[in-house]
């Protein structure tokens, strides 16, 4: 029996919370069988301490979140939230996480009405967006493209994860590059604002990351042409 209160049923049903909690778990997440004390833990860490106030909100989680202190100058501070229950450990494995996940995690079967949530929750955890910029014959700063990048150790997953996105965004070009520890799914500018758009929709305060959403936001305030109706209701809703 946990030390401290956590609501050990929010998995059990789908909506946008959990599927945003889940997703963030698939990114940040891990799972510890300390069978030498009979403890099955639930762990996620962020250098992102609000990602972590947020889920532990939402488990209604008494746990304590950790600082952890960088190991060298090159690292920065991380937070940790670790949960100790059975039943929720147990709940996890059935959506598909497990130890040690990192390299052969698949990507789960998630419902039509939550997927958005649940790959906006991934993308806080292990996707950023940023803008590629040059400078201008005149010397002025250009923006070149927006772009917007999924990463995982596990390229089974980010397989998967593309094709769940092909029809979602329009992109039929799936790009999975290997980089130096992992892979990385890449979307460029077009793909990237439906990307937005489909992520966004119907978005719910606190269940996204603001810098990264920011980021978005400042494209479009670059590119005010490419701005529709969706985006402006996504942009005017989620302030």
């Amino acid at each position: 029996m946990s030390k401290y209160y956590v609501n050990e049923k929010f998995f059990d049903k789908w909506n946008p919370k959990m599927a945003y909690v889940l997703g963030y778990l698939y990114a940040d997440g891990s799972m510890e069988d300390a069978f030498y004390i009979r403890g099955k833990y639930i762990k996620v860490t962020s250098i992102d301490k609000d990602r972590i106030v947020i889920i532990k909100k939402l488990l209604n989680s008494k746990h304590k979140i950790v600082k952890i202190p960088p190991d060298n100058y090159k690292r920065k501070i991380r937070f940790l939230l670790r949960i100790g229950s059975h039943k929720l450990y147990k709940r996890l494995v059935e959506l598909g996480l497990y130890p040690n996940k990192s390299l052969t995690i698949k990507f789960p079967r998630i419902p039509s009405s939550v997927l958005n949530h649940f790959i906006r929750g991934y993308f806080d955890g292990d996707g950023c967006v940023y803008l590629e910029r040059k400078i201008g014959i005149s010397g002025e700063l250009i923006t070149k493209r927006l772009l917007s990048v999924f990463t995982s150790g596990s390229k089974l997953f980010l397989s998967g994860l593309s094709m769940k996105l092909i029809k979602k965004i329009e992109e039929n070009d799936i790009k999975i590059y290997k980089s130096h520890r992992s892979y990385q799914l890449r979307y460029s500018t077009r793909s990237s604002m439906n990307l937005f758009k489909f992520m966004y929709n119907n978005v719910q305060k606190g269940l996204y990351m603001q810098r990264k959403f920011d980021k978005f936001k400042e494209y479009f305030s670059l590119q005010p042409q490419r701005i529709n109706s969706k985006i402006k209701k996504i942009l005017n809703t989620a302030q």
